[in-house]
């Protein structure tokens, strides 16, 4: 178990607590709706030991509950990781678009698939920072860099998406990632062409789905 500082500015004073490391990332993810934290107390410097007032607590945040405290400094505020957490979460969504880019990319020139040696060489070399989002959202940076490098292009299915006007909210992230043009029409709805990569493409029409209760309409296009 490692300890953490988590701390946050809030009405011109800051504000600390100390708790577990893993369990205050689970937190803010949505993870945990719990964590015990040192003491039970709110701190303004947990290394001195000195305990906010709960005249500032309320003014700071309009309430003395310590949870409902706790889990505004740690989704508004900031965690302390260690270098070590920091280089395992680094290897970790290295390791992630290593697997991305091994199921769904292939090199154009042999039309075979890439050897997952060759990616990590090839990432490596290009010395591209990935960032800590999700893979798909970064995968078009990741390819114009390493395509420097080696022979790279991502199987992807071309998909004709007709979404009805109340749904286009819901829906509109997602489809925007794999847009290729789009054509808003006179009721409304959305018309889209999009390009996702073939190894994704059940979770595409799931999240589709899931967000429309299954009323667009898909039709695939052929290459």
């Amino acid at each position: 178990m490692t300890d953490t500082i988590a701390r946050i500015k809030q009405g011109g004073k800051i504000f600390e607590i100390k708790a577990d490391l893993e369990d205050a990332l689970k937190l803010k993810k949505g993870d945990l709706s719990y964590i015990d934290v040192q003491g039970d107390r709110i701190f303004t410097n947990v290394n001195r030991g000195d305990v906010a007032s709960t005249a500032d607590l309320e003014i700071a945040f309009g309430t003395t509950d310590l949870q409902e405290i706790v889990l505004k400094i740690i989704k508004n505020g900031e965690i302390q990781t260690t270098q070590e957490h920091r280089d395992a979460e680094q290897e970790k969504k290295f390791n992630q678009v290593v697997d991305f880019l091994s199921n769904n990319a292939i090199d154009p020139q042999t039309k075979n698939p890439i050897s997952t040696e060759r990616l990590k060489s090839a990432l490596n070399q290009s010395r591209i920072n990935i960032k800590n989002t999700s893979v798909e959202n970064q995968i078009n940076d990741i390819l114009a860099e390493i395509s420097k490098i080696i022979p790279i292009k991502i199987e992807t299915k071309s998909v004709k998406i007709t979404v009805p006007a109340i749904y286009t909210g819901k829906v509109y992230g997602l489809v925007n990632q794999y847009k290729e043009t789009e054509k808003w029409l006179d009721d409304g709805s959305l018309e889209v062409k999009v390009d996702v990569p073939a190894g994704i493409i059940i979770d595409f029409y799931d999240k589709l789905n899931g967000a429309t209760q299954g009323a667009a309409m898909t039709e695939e296009i052929k290459k």
